[in-house]
C-alpha cells in the first residue's frame, strides 16, 4: 500500500478538518500565466489550425517524456485509439481484447474499425486487465490487446507483452489516464507497439481536448501522420490514395500542451502527494480500500480511487449524494463494458462487475490543498459514527 511506502503528513484537529470549504470538484484543470502567454503567442502568429511551431514542439516534448522516438498529436484520446487500430490494419472479423472495466472509448474505438471488442476481467489489486484472463480469451481471430492503465496505475505490461509475443498479437496501450506512470522506471507509452493518450480537461495535463500517439516504430508513426490528415501525402497536395481522417490537433491546443509539459513533473509530484494525504487520512477506516502501488511501479493517481465495503455504514451509491451535500464531488467507477447495451454479453466479468459497484473516485485535482483533502477524509471518517 502507498501509505506503507511514503512518509505521513500531520492531520488537522477534527474541528478544523470538518469546517465546510467551498465546493470541491472531482477535477479541474490547473492553468496559469504560461498557458495564457503561449496561447496568445499562437493567436498572434496567425497559425491557429494544425500547422504551427507548437504542434511539433509538443510532439517532441511528449515523445521525450515517454522515452519513445515518435509522438503524433491528434484531436482527442478516442481518435488516437481509432487511428492506431486503423493504421495497424485491424478491421472487420478481427477481435481485440480489452478490459471490461474501462471508459467506453476503449471499446468504441475497436468497434469503429468493424472489429469486435472482447472483454477480459481485471486484476483485484490494480484494477487493470488480468493477463491470465486475457490468455483464456485469445482465439484465432484475436489481433491485438489493449491494456488500460486504469486511474493511473500501470497494467502488467511485462506479462501482457509475453502473451503478445507468444500468440503473435499487437499491444496498444490505452494510457489516457496515466501520463508519467512507469514500470521499473520505464514510462507507459513505450511498452506496446503504440500507445494512446488523452489531454481532456480532467487529465494530468490538458489541452482542453486533444490526444497523442507514441511509438518507436517510424513506419507506424508515418502512417498515423498520413491518416490523421485525410491521407494526403505532404509531397502531393489534394491527392488521396485512400480514405483518411481529420484527426489533427490545432496549434492553439498544442500551445497549451507545451506549457503543461513544462510543468508535468510538478503535476505528477503534486498528485502523488495528494494520494499520500488521502492514504494518511483513510488508512485505518474500516470498509475503505485504498489504491495500491505495486513494487516496481509508479502510480500517478490520476484519480484517487477507493472501494467502499462493509463495515463502512453506507454503500457507494448512498455515499455519493451525502458527500455532495457536504460540498464534495465524487464519481463512481465506470460501468463494465459488458453490461452496457451496445456490448452486453449476459455474462459480465465478475470482478469488474463487483469493482464497478464499489469503486469511488475522490476529488483529485493537482491543485488540491492539504486542507481540502483533510476535509474530505474528515467527512468520511465522521460518517462512521
Amino acid at each position: 500500500m502507498l501509505i506503507e511506502q511514503l512518509s505521513l503528513f500531520p492531520y488537522l484537529e477534527p474541528e478544523t478538518a470538518l469546517r465546510p470549504p467551498d465546493f470541491i470538484p472531482i477535477y479541474e484543470p490547473w492553468l496559469g500565466e504560461r498557458e495564457e502567454a503561449y496561447l496568445l503567442d499562437a493567436v498572434r502568429s496567425g497559425w491557429i489550425s494544425s500547422l504551427g511551431k507548437y504542434v511539433t514542439q509538443f510532439e517532441s516534448m511528449f515523445a521525450d517524456f515517454c522515452g519513445v522516438a515518435h509522438a503524433v498529436s491528434v484531436s482527442n484520446g478516442t481518435t488516437a485509439l481509432h487511428l492506431a487500430l486503423h493504421a495497424l490494419g485491424i478491421g472487420p472479423g478481427d477481435e481485440v481484447i480489452v478490459p471490461a472495466l474501462t471508459f467506453v472509448a476503449t471499446a468504441n474505438a475497436v468497434t469503429y474499425t468493424g472489429a469486435h471488442p472482447i472483454f477480459a476481467d481485471v486484476d483485484p489489486a490494480t484494477w487493470c486487465i488480468d493477463p491470465a484472463d486475457v490468455e483464456e480469451l485469445i482465439s484465432p481471430r484475436t489481433r491485438a490487446i489493449i491494456p488500460v492503465h486504469l486511474y493511473g496505475h500501470p497494467a502488467a505490461m511485462e506479462a501482457i507483452n509475453r502473451l503478445a509475443d507468444r500468440y503473435g498479437l499487437t499491444v496498444i496501450e490505452d494510457a489516457a489516464e496515466a501520463h508519467g506512470a512507469a514500470i521499473h522506471g520505464r514510462r507507459v507509452g513505450g511498452w506496446g507497439r503504440i500507445a494512446a493518450f488523452s489531454f481532456y480537461a480532467n487529465k494530468t495535463i490538458t489541452t482542453g481536448e486533444g490526444g497523442m500517439l507514441t511509438t518507436d516504430d517510424p513506419d507506424l508513426a508515418a502512417r498515423c501522420r498520413l491518416l490523421r490528415d485525410h491521407a494526403m501525402p505532404p509531397q502531393r497536395r489534394y491527392w488521396h490514395d485512400e480514405v483518411g481522417f481529420n484527426y489533427r490537433m490545432t496549434n492553439l491546443q498544442a500551445a497549451v500542451g507545451v506549457a503543461q509539459m513544462e510543468r508535468i513533473e510538478e503535476f505528477i509530484a503534486r498528485k502523488r502527494r495528494i494520494a499520500r494525504w488521502y492514504c494518511e487520512g483513510l488508512s485505518d477506516l474500516p470498509g475503505i480500500t485504498l489504491p495500491v502501488e505495486l513494487p516496481g511501479c509508479a502510480n500517478i493517481y490520476w484519480m484517487v480511487s477507493i472501494l467502499v465495503d462493509r463495515p463502512f455504514p453506507l454503500e457507494r451509491d448512498a455515499l455519493i449524494p451525502i458527500l455532495r451535500e457536504r460540498g464534495i464531488d465524487s464519481r463512481p467507477f465506470f460501468h463494465p463494458m459488458d453490461t452496457l447495451p451496445p456490448y452486453r454479453t449476459g455474462d459480465p466479468r465478475p470482478l469488474s462487475f463487483a469493482l464497478s459497484r464499489r469503486g469511488l473516485n475522490l476529488p483529485s485535482s493537482p491543485n488540491l490543498t492539504q486542507g481540502q483533502v483533510e476535509y474530505v477524509c474528515g467527512v468520511l471518517r465522521g460518517l462512521t459514527g
